[in-house]
C-alpha cells in the first residue's frame, strides 16, 4: 500500500492533476465573491444537491467527505443552503491523516471536532432561520481539508417539503422551490438530483424540477439512494441504466447508512464495505458494480465538474474583465471625498472647467459619448434651422389668406375719388408688409427652440460626475438657465430689428424682383389663358340652347336687356344690345332708340325735337310728377364694399398684385432663413460657449461656498463604498484567474491520472476491485440511453486523454 502510494505521489509530480488547480481556484473564487453576498452577479461553477426532506441528501454528503458532520433527524435538517468545498489534502509524512473544518463567518478557526462543526452549522442556522423550523436562503458556507476526499464544491440545498411544520409559513414549498431554481436555473450550475429508491422514481421532485431548467439532462446527474430497502422483487436497474428517464450524465446508485446505523454509531468506512459488497452480491446490479457506489460518485462528479469548469472558464474570465471595467468606471465616477479647503477649490474648478469643454464639445459634434440612435447635440440646432424653421417658412403661400377682394379693395382705397389708369404701388406696399410681419412670430419661435435645446444640453453634461453633488448640479443649472435666458433676449431683439428692417423699406430695384413690366406681361397671359379656358367651358355648357331658333332668342335677349330695373333701364344692357343688333321700330312709349348715344344716357332726349305725338304723353308725365312725392336716395351703409363682378381691368390688376408680392415675398423670406439663424448662432449659442466658463467660475468658485456645494448626499458615500468593496474584490478574482492556465488545451494536457490517483479513500479490509484499480478500458460496460451528442462530447473530451498516454478512471458515465 505504501508502494502504491509513493508510486502515485511520484507520478503526480510530473504532471499535476487538473483537478488539483482548477476546483480549488473557483472555490477561491466562491469564497472571494461570497464576500458580496448577493450583490455578486458573477456565475461560478458549482454543484447542487436537491432532493424531496429525507432523500438521502444528507447521507450522501457525509460519505463523500467520510464524516459525521452535518445535522440529523426526522424533522427537514437542512434549513439554509450550506456551501460545502472539500479539498484534497497531502497525508503526512508519518501516514497520519490530519482533517478539519473552517467557517467562512469564522475566518482562521479551525475545527479538528466534526461534531463541533454540526454544532455550529445548527448554531448558525438558528441564528439566522429561527430555532422553529424556519428555512432562510442566506448560505453557511464550509470548507473541508481532508487527503480522503477529491476537490469537489456542492451545495446542499433544503429539501423539498409539502406541509409546513412550526414556523414554516404557509406558503413554505414555494419558498423552497423558488430558492432551489434560483440555483439551478443557472446553466453554469450541475444539478445532483437525489432521488430514495422506495418512492416512486418516476415522479421525483428532484428530477422534475432538473427537468425544467434542464430538459435534456446535459448538466443533471441522477443519484439514487436507499437501494437497500427497496420492496422485495423491485429494482432501479432500469433506472440506473437510463431507460426510464434517461440523462446524458447518467445516475449512480448508493447505499447510505440507516437510521438504526447511525444510532449504532457505524462508521462510514464500514458503510462503504458493505455498499461495495452489496452491489457485488446483488445479480441484478453486479454487472453495473462498477459505477454504483459512494466512491464511484465521487470521483464522477470531480471529474465532470473539472470539465465542466474548463468549459465554463473562458466565458467566466470574460465576464469578469468586463465588471472589472464596469466597476472601475463607475467607482471612478463617484470620485474621492476631499476634505481640506485647497482640495475643494481645485474639484470644484475642475468641474466647472470640465463642464464647460462638454458643453462645447456637445455642440461643436465632439463629444466623446456620441449616440448611434437619435440626433444630440448641435445636430438638433442644425435639424431646428433647416428642417423646421426654413422648411415651414417655405411653405408659406403669402396669398393664402389673402381674397382677390382683399386685393381689389385695396387697390381701390389707394385710387380715391377717381379711377385710376395703372395698378397702385400703395396696396402692393401695403399687403407685402403684412406678409412680411407673419415671419416674426416663427423666427422668435425658432431662438426658443434653440434656448430648450441647450438647457436640454446643459442637463445631459457630466450627469454620472455631478450626481455625487446634487446642491453643485442645482447651483450650475440656475446659473446656466439665468444665463442662456439672458442671450436669448438680444437675440429676440435683433430678430425684431431683421424682420422691421424688412418691412420699412420695400426695395423694389432688388435685382431678383420680378418688376412691373414682366409682372403685367405675365398678367395677361394668365388673363387670356383663363379666359380660353372659361369660354370653352361655357360652349360646352350652352351646347344644347344653341339649338333654339335665332328669333326666339333675340326676343328673349332684347326684353331681358330692355327690363327696367327700379325704373331705370341700364346702360350696359343697351350697349351690349346695341352691338348685337339694328334696333327695330317700335311703337311702345317704353323703348328706347339703339346707338352711341345709348352711352351717354339721356342725352339724345334733351337735343331731339318734340314731336307733336308726343304732347299728350308729356302732358300726362307732368301731372303724375305734380301728384308724386319727391324720390329720396337710401343712406349708404357705413361699411361699403365693392361689387361682386371683376372687370377686365380690375382681374388684370389683381392679377399682377398677386406676382408681385410673391416675388417680393420669396426675396424677404430667403433673407430672413439666412439672417435669423445667423443671429440666433451669434447672440445665444456661440456667446454661450465663449463666456459660459467665465460666467460659471464668476457665480460659483467661492470660499464660502466650496463646502456647500460639493457636500455630498449618504447615499452617494454609500455608493462609492460598496463599489470600492466590489471592485477590490473583482480584481482579487481577476489575479486568482490569472493563476489558471487560458487555453483549454493547456488545461487538458496538465491533466494526468496515474496509478490510484482518485484520491479516494484506502479502506483497509476492503478487497481491491474495480472501485480502485485505474482499469478504464474501451470494452467497459456503459450506461445505455447516456451516449446521446453532448455526452459524447462530453466522453469524447474525458477518454481522449488515453490517446495521449493518460489513463481515465472508471465509472464516468
Amino acid at each position: 500500500m505504501a508502494e502504491e502510494q509513493t508510486a502515485a505521489e511520484g507520478s503526480g509530480t510530473a504532471a499535476t492533476p487538473l483537478g488539483l488547480s482548477v476546483i480549488p481556484i473557483v472555490n477561491k473564487l466562491q469564497d472571494i465573491f461570497a464576500q458580496l453576498g448577493s450583490q455578486s452577479t458573477i456565475e461560478l461553477p458549482q454543484v447542487a444537491v436537491i432532493g424531496s426532506q429525507s432523500s438521502g441528501k444528507s447521507s450522501v454528503l457525509e460519505a463523500l467527505v467520510g464524516r459525521d458532520f452535518l445535522p440529523r433527524g426526522n424533522d427537514i435538517c437542512t434549513r439554509r443552503p450550506l456551501v460545502l468545498q472539500l479539498v484534497q489534502m497531502k497525508r503526512k509524512g508519518d501516514g497520519t491523516d490530519e482533517e478539519w473544518g473552517e467557517f467562512l463567518h469564522l475566518p482562521g478557526k479551525k475545527f479538528f471536532d466534526f461534531n463541533a462543526i454540526r454544532r455550529e452549522i445548527q448554531a448558525e442556522t438558528e441564528r439566522e432561520a429561527g430555532g422553529n423550523k424556519g428555512v432562510s436562503d442566506k448560505q453557511i458556507r464550509l470548507k473541508v481539508f481532508s487527503p480522503n476526499v477529491l476537490d469537489i464544491a456542492l451545495v446542499d440545498l433544503p429539501g423539498l417539503t409539502k406541509v409546513p411544520v412550526g414556523d414554516q409559513p404557509s406558503d413554505i414549498e414555494a419558498r423552497i422551490r423558488t430558492m432551489i431554481m434560483s440555483y439551478i436555473k443557472l446553466p453554469s450550475c450541475l444539478i445532483l438530483a437525489v432521488t430514495p429508491a422506495n418512492s416512486d422514481l418516476a415522479n421525483s421532485d428532484a428530477l422534475q424540477m432538473a427537468g425544467i431548467v434542464d430538459p435534456d439532462g446535459y448538466r443533471t446527474i441522477g443519484v439514487i439512494t436507499k437501494l437497500d430497502i427497496m420492496d422485495r422483487g423491485t429494482d432501479a436497474r432500469n433506472f440506473l441504466l437510463g431507460k426510464v428517464i434517461p440523462l446524458r450524465l447518467g445516475y449512480v446508485g448508493v447505499v447510505n447508512r440507516s437510521q438504526e446505523d447511525i444510532l449504532m454509531n457505524r462508521s462510514i468506512k464500514d458503510a462503504l464495505i458493505a455498499e461495495e459488497k452489496f452491489f457485488r452480491s446483488r445479480p441484478v446490479y453486479s454487472e453495473i458494480a462498477d459505477r454504483c457506489g459512494v466512491p464511484q460518485l465521487a470521483k464522477k462528479l470531480n471529474q465532470i465538474l473539472i470539465q465542466h469548469i474548463k468549459t465554463v472558464l473562458p466565458g467566466l474570465k470574460s465576464h469578469i474583465s468586463s465588471a472589472l471595467v464596469s466597476v472601475a468606471k463607475e467607482h471612478a465616477s463617484y470620485g474621492e471625498n476631499n476634505e481640506s479647503r485647497a482640495g475643494q477649490g481645485a474639484l470644484l474648478l475642475n468641474i466647472l472647467s470640465r463642464y464647460s469643454e462638454a458643453f462645447s464639445s456637445k455642440i461643436d459634434g465632439k463629444n466623446e459619448e456620441m449616440s448611434t440612435t437619435e440626433l444630440s447635440g448641435g445636430a438638433r440646432i442644425h435639424y431646428i434651422f433647416q428642417n423646421i424653421y426654413v422648411k415651414s417658412l417655405e411653405d408659406v403661400d403669402p396669398c393664402e389668406e389673402i381674397t382677390d377682394d382683399d386685393i381689389r379693395t385695396s387697390i381701390q382705397n389707394a385710387k380715391g375719388p377717381k379711377a385710376g389708369l395703372f395698378v397702385p404701388e400703395v396696396p402692393f406696399e401695403v399687403l407685402v408688409r403684412k406678409q412680411i410681419a407673419r415671419l416674426l412670430d416663427p423666427s422668435l419661435q425658432c431662438a426658443r427652440f434653440i434656448y430648450d435645446e441647450l438647457i436640454k444640453m446643459s442637463h445631459c453634461c457630466m450627469v454620472n460626475e455631478l450626481q455625487r453633488f446634487p446642491v453643485l448640479r442645482k447651483r450650475m443649472d440656475e446659473v446656466i438657465a439665468n444665463f442662456l435666458r439672458e442671450g436669448l433676449g438680444p437675440s429676440e431683439s435683433i430678430i425684431g430689428h431683421i424682420i422691421e428692417m424688412e418691412m420699412d423699406y420695400i426695395n423694389t430695384s432688388h435685382p431678383n424682383f420680378i418688376g412691373g413690366s414682366k409682372a403685367l406681361e405675365m398678367a395677361l397671359q394668365q388673363v387670356k389663358s383663363s379666359r380660353i379656358s372659361s369660354a370653352m367651358a361655357r360652349q360646352i355648357d350652352s351646347g344644347d340652347s344653341e339649338k333654339a331658333p335665332n328669333s326666339e332668342r333675340n326676343i328673349k335677349s332684347r326684353a331681358i336687356i330692355a327690363r327696367p330695373m327700379n325704373g331705370i333701364v341700364p346702360e350696359q344692357g343697351v350697349r351690349v344690345a346695341s352691338d348685337v343688333e339694328t334696333p327695330a321700330p317700335s311703337s311702345s312709349n317704353t323703348g328706347s332708340s339703339w346707338g352711341i348715344s345709348s352711352i351717354f344716357g339721356g342725352l339724345d332726349r334733351r337735343t331731339k325735337k318734340e314731336n307733336p305725338t308726343s304732347k299728350p304723353f308729356t302732358d300726362a308725365l307732368q301731372s303724375v310728377e305734380r301728384g308724386v312725392s319727391m324720390i329720396h336716395l337710401r343712406e349708404p351703409p357705413s361699411v361699403l364694399r365693392p361689387s361682386e363682378t371683376h372687370s377686365d381691368q380690375e382681374v388684370l390688376e389683381i392679377a399682377v398684385t398677386k406676382l408681385l408680392l410673391r416675388s417680393y415675398y420669396d426675396i424677404v423670406r430667403k433673407n430672413i432663413e439666412d439672417s435669423v439663424p445667423k443671429a440666433i448662432m451669434h447672440f445665444l449659442v456661440n456667446h454661450t460657449k465663449r463666456e459660459l466658463h467665465n460666467v460659471l467660475i464668476k457665480k460659483l468658485y467661492r470660499d464660502n461656498l466650496f463646502e456647500e456645494m460639493l457636500r455630498e448626499p449618504d447615499e452617494i458615500s454609500l455608493k462609492r463604498k460598496r463599489t470600492r468593496e466590489k471592485l477590490r474584490v473583482l480584481q482579487l478574482a481577476w489575479q486568482t484567474l490569472e493563476e489558471l492556465p487560458l487555453e483549454a488545451e493547456n488545461i487538458g494536457r496538465g491533466y494526468s491520472m496515474s496509478s490510484d490517483a482518485t484520491g479516494l479513500p484506502k479502506i483497509h479490509g476492503l478487497p481491491m476491485s474495480s472501485l480502485y484499480r485505474d482499469s478504464m478500458s474501451s470494452d467497459s460496460p456503459q450506461i445505455p440511453g447516456s451516449s446521446s451528442a453532448k455526452s459524447g462530447k462530453l466522453q469524447s473530451e474525458i477518454h481522449s486523454d488515453n490517446g495521449r498516454g493518460h489513463n481515465s478512471s472508471p465509472g464516468l458515465i
